[in-house]
Formats: structure tokens, C-alpha cells, sequence
């Protein structure tokens, strides 16, 4: 577990940061995948948890979360369009071919069980300390999380910070095998961006210390 700022703390749950999860004040972001659950558990054992929230309920970010939810006893939250995903784990529901080999290698292998929401998130709820950002399009519901006080934001996946083929770090959009609308998440990063955050934490990637860069890939999807 990596310290990235006050109160924000990296959770790598494979190598070179492919997927990772975080941990802002007492809140849990995100899960990993179903074999994460150990590792999650582990690395927060001597901190206090008392939420776990989804970015989105894809399986690499839903994997763990009944577990970790049964285990701590500690209540899920996501946004309105990711609830029926995060209770039944049918995590493939909004891909565009959930039929795809990728996709089918992922609910079989990656996705959790479904787990309970206790309660709906959406924008400008405060969490951990970090408010609430809509930020659709890689799903349908998809969150992220800002705080403006040190600029410090959790992208989930609106973003990677690495090729997911090769690990290359370097910002990218989301793969559009998984990701429901294209159009919509380059308006999301846009939003993002228009917050000038300093610290960007991935759900795929390395945390980046923004030195432009963010705004670099912005003229660079604007043009696409």
C-alpha cells in the first residue's frame, strides 16, 4: 500500500499497478478482481474502514467487494446505474459484445458475487473528504472522485495511465471493448480535466503528478 497524499492510499492488486484500488480517509474505492479479496484485506488490516464504494462495477473493480463487504461488515455504495450490475455481478451487462472472449474470460474468472447497495452516490455527495464527480461513459454510471483543497483525483477508469497490453505508462482512454459510450467518456475526461487536478489515481496505472500532460491528452482526443 503505497501513501499518496494525506489520507490516500494506493492499493496495487497486480504487478506494475494494472489494477488497483484506494483507500481515501475511512472508504474503500473499488475492489480488484475475485482473487484480490486477501490482498485488499491485508493491506487495510490497520486502518479503519467504514464504506466501500464502486467507481463502477466492472470485474475488476467489483471483484472483491462481497467479500470484503461480509468480511468487515461494512455497506456497499455506488452510483444509481451501476446498482443492478453490483448486486446480481453481471459485470459484462453494458459492454458492447459481452460475448467477446475478453469479456466472457472476465465474469468467469475476474467478476464477484453481487452484493447488497445500501446506498446511492451521485455528484457532489462528499466521501472520505473527496467529492463526487458523474463521470459516464466507460459505464453508464461511472464515478469519480475529487479533492479540490490539494487537486488530489481518483479517475477510476474515465482513464489509464498505461497501455494494457504492454504496462507502457502513458495516458490512454479506456478500451472500447469495454467501455458503452465512447463519445460520452471523452466528455467526462474533458470534465475532469477542467478541474486541474495535480495527483491522478488510476484504476489501471501508476498515480501521475500532472506536469501538463492531462491537458496534452486532451488536445489529442479533441482532435480524434
Amino acid at each position: 500500500m503505497k501513501n499518496v497524499a494525506k489520507n490516500v492510499y494506493q492499493i496495487p492488486v497486480l504487478p506494475r499497478n494494472s489494477i488497483n484500488c484506494y483507500l481515501i480517509e475511512d472508504v474503500l474505492i473499488d475492489a480488484g478482481i475475485r482473487s484480490s479479496a486477501s490482498k485488499i484485506l491485508n493491506a487495510i488490516k490497520d486502518k479503519k474502514v467504514n464504506t466501500h464504494v464502486l467507481t463502477h462495477a466492472h470485474a475488476d473493480h467489483q471483484g472483491s467487494s462481497k467479500v470484503i463487504c461480509d468480511t468487515l461488515n461494512i455497506p456497499l455504495w455506488c452510483s444509481e446505474p451501476e446498482k443492478q450490475a453490483a448486486e446480481i455481478g453481471n459485470v459484462t451487462i453494458e459492454y458492447p459484445n459481452p460475448n467477446n472472449i475478453i469479456s466472457k474470460f472476465q465474469a468467469k474468472l475476474w467478476a464477484g458475487k453481487g452484493c447488497q447497495v445500501s446506498k446511492i452516490v451521485k455528484e457532489g455527495d462528499i466521501i472520505g473528504g473527496f467529492t463526487v464527480i458523474e463521470t459516464p461513459g466507460h459505464s453508464s454510471g461511472h464515478l469519480s472522485f475529487f479533492r479540490e483543497h490539494d487537486g488530489v483525483l481518483i479517475v477510476g477508469d474515465v482513464m489509464t495511465n498505461m497501455n494494457l497490453l504492454t504496462t507502457v505508462p502513458g495516458l490512454h482512454e479506456p478500451p472500447s471493448l469495454f467501455t458503452t459510450n465512447q463519445q460520452k467518456n471523452r466528455e467526462s475526461i474533458k470534465k475532469l480535466a477542467k478541474l486541474n487536478p495535480k495527483i491522478l489515481c488510476f484504476g489501471h496505472g501508476p498515480v501521475l503528478i500532472n506536469n501538463g500532460e492531462l491537458a496534452r491528452f486532451v488536445n489529442k482526443i479533441s482532435a480524434i
